[in-house]
């Protein structure tokens, strides 16, 4: 038994060791994480009008939150620049006298993880996908706009009353004059810092060194007493409960509010998911990370803080930083927390301005011009829907800009929906293939047989011009044999199964059979047998191929030259 024993240990000792490894990596890349994460969630903070601190425990709850329902071992989330504008401005609609409400914020965090809980029960995870890529371009480059508008006074060194972004500007115009130097060097000074340390080591925590460069050129030069705005004391402790004292009316006034920032929320969270995979290389599931996203909201709601989100840079800094599970998440938000309660002196003398600097980097990552141009080369209608959005999301209020996002979004997908027409198929010579026409290749058209395509699902949107441009080909052409070349139709509603049954009733009063070839899709097929198409225009009409279609009812006169047609094509020398 003994030698037994011996035997094991070496065996095991590789394993404990590897183990170790793991387990050093993943603390490693937890202090990582930290270090990016205090001075952004910070910034994020006071983005969004809330102490500082408060962003601290925002990403402290809902690293728990999520670490207790989300499925990503990789995934981060804590407070997040692309959905605080868009509730930090709503909430004033609800302040008296001018302070919002303690329970605004926590109670919209409340909201939002309610709504995303019944997304990822009910696997509503594909409403993310109605966004389309222009719209959320326009969207961040409208957020970006109010992230540079937000922090100018905090650069400048000026007090700025206003929070409408095109009023704010006049304001800031207004009191250039009384721009403070110092503050703008600051400002500037840790940007560059920041853009630095991406462009030499992006592992860096380049926003941390930043903030300890700028506190420490406050200290050292006291630059406090030269009109330098700093952060100052901070509560060591956590933040009062807030009560949750609402009236009915002003949670009717957060539900809208909750159902934008919670689509936001699903978007960058299916973003996030699909694009960093575990590290065993496990398939993402988002639905499951909706579910943890809801859990970090509940539980930032009942720490008191504010709606949070799922972050990219942060969730590439822990991939990048070789973490494994969530270990790191955890030692992050032990470590973030530990400084909130007990570390708040070392912040005192952070200058306003330095977080006026991670915030322009950041309104830099999210604006992307890359991609602006790109579309703008490639497709004119898409770039005026970058446009549009953007100018809704800025001249707006951020919530009507995004709503006004949507709506645009939805249109755009209807409109090329609708803008689809049906195509005409000829035979390939020498094959039984019925294809559309392509340029430099001759298709053959078989006297009296008409054979169309429609290549978009058959929808109340597009199907009355459908069965127009239909019916006008079938009273111009005159077939025999009209063929419904359906592979192209993924669906068919009831209005678009109406229309079928027009088209059937109108081929049957000229003579015309109608058949319908090539139903690949399942959902297209079971809604022909459900709304009685195949019933009208009976089974021995719905074919796997054109060709069998027009082989058995295109008469003699198309089977006769679909013979030579072949005959026609197997002599000629192969190519």
């Amino acid at each position: 038994m003994s030698n037994g024993g011996a035997l094991a240990g070496p065996e095991r000792s590789p394993k404990n060791l590897s183990r170790l490894a793991s387990l050093g990596r993943d603390l490693l890349a937890g202090l990582t994480l930290a270090a990016i994460t205090v001075p952004e969630q910070m910034a994020t903070a006071r983005l969004g009008g809330f102490p500082v601190q408060v962003g601290l425990f925002a990403f402290v709850a809902a690293t728990i939150g999520f670490l207790l329902l989300g499925a990503s071992r990789v995934l981060t989330v804590g407070a997040d620049t692309t959905i605080t504008p868009i509730f930090a401005g709503a909430l004033t609609t609800l302040a008296v006298g001018g302070v919002v409400a303690p329970a605004a914020a926590p109670t919209l965090a409340i909201l939002v993880g309610a709504l995303l809980l019944l997304a990822g029960f009910l696997r509503f995870g594909w409403i993310a996908d109605f966004l389309s890529t222009p719209v959320v371009t326009g969207f961040l480059a409208g957020i970006a706009a109010h992230i540079v508008v937000s922090q100018l006074p905090g650069l400048l060194g000026l007090h700025v009353e206003t929070s409408s972004l095109v009023p704010r500007l006049a304001e800031i115009w207004a009191e250039r004059a009384s721009s403070h130097p110092v503050s703008v060097l600051l400002g500037l000074g840790v940007l560059g810092v920041i853009i630095l340390c991406e462009k030499s080591a992006a592992a860096l925590p380049g926003a941390l060194i930043a903030f300890a460069l700028a506190t420490a050129a406050v200290m050292a030069f006291n630059l406090e007493s030269h009109g330098v705005a700093v952060l100052g004391s901070l509560p060591k402790s956590l933040p009062p409960w807030p009560g949750f004292a609402l009236a009915w009316a002003d949670l009717r006034a957060l539900l809208p509010l909750a159902l934008i920032v919670a689509l936001v929320v699903m978007m960058q969270t299916a973003t996030v998911s699909r694009s960093f995979r575990d590290p065993d290389d496990h398939a993402s599931d988002a639905g499951r990370d909706y579910l943890g996203l809801a859990g970090a909201n509940l539980l930032a709601g009942l720490a008191g803080a504010f709606p949070v989100n799922a972050s990219p840079p942060r969730t590439a800094i822990v991939v990048e930083s070789g973490g494994r599970n969530p270990v790191v998440g955890l030692v992050a938000a032990a470590l973030v927390l530990g400084l909130a309660l007990f570390g708040t002196d070392l912040l005192a003398d952070v200058p306003e301005a330095a977080f006026a600097g991670v915030l322009f980097f950041v309104a830099g990552r999210i604006l992307r011009i890359g991609l602006i141009l790109q579309i703008a080369r490639q497709s004119r209608p898409e770039f005026a829907l970058v446009l549009l959005t953007a100018l809704a999301v800025t001249l707006l209020p951020i919530e009507s800009g995004v709503a006004i996002g949507i709506g645009l979004s939805l249109l755009h997908g209807i409109w090329m929906t609708t803008r689809s027409q049906l195509v005409e198929f000829g035979r390939i010579p020498g094959t039984t293939v019925w294809w559309p026409p392509e340029q430099g290749k001759p298709l053959a058209i078989l006297p009296g047989i008409l054979v169309v395509g429609f290549p978009a699902p058959l929808l109340f949107a597009n199907a009355l011009g459908f069965q127009q441009e239909l019916l006008d080909r079938l009273v111009q052409r005159k077939p025999h044999l009209l063929v419904l070349e359906a592979s192209g139709i993924a669906a068919i509603d009831y209005t678009a199964a109406q229309t079928l049954l027009a088209v059937a009733e109108a081929c049957e009063a000229q003579g015309t059979v109608f058949a319908i070839a090539r139903v690949e899709s399942a959902r297209a097929r079971a809604a022909l047998d459900r709304f009685g198409v195949v019933g009208a225009i009976g089974g021995e009409r719905i074919f796997h191929s054109v060709d069998q279609a027009v082989i058995r009812w295109g008469g003699e006169t198309a089977a006769e030259a679909t013979m030579a047609d072949d005959v026609a094509g197997s002599s000629q020398p192969p190519s």
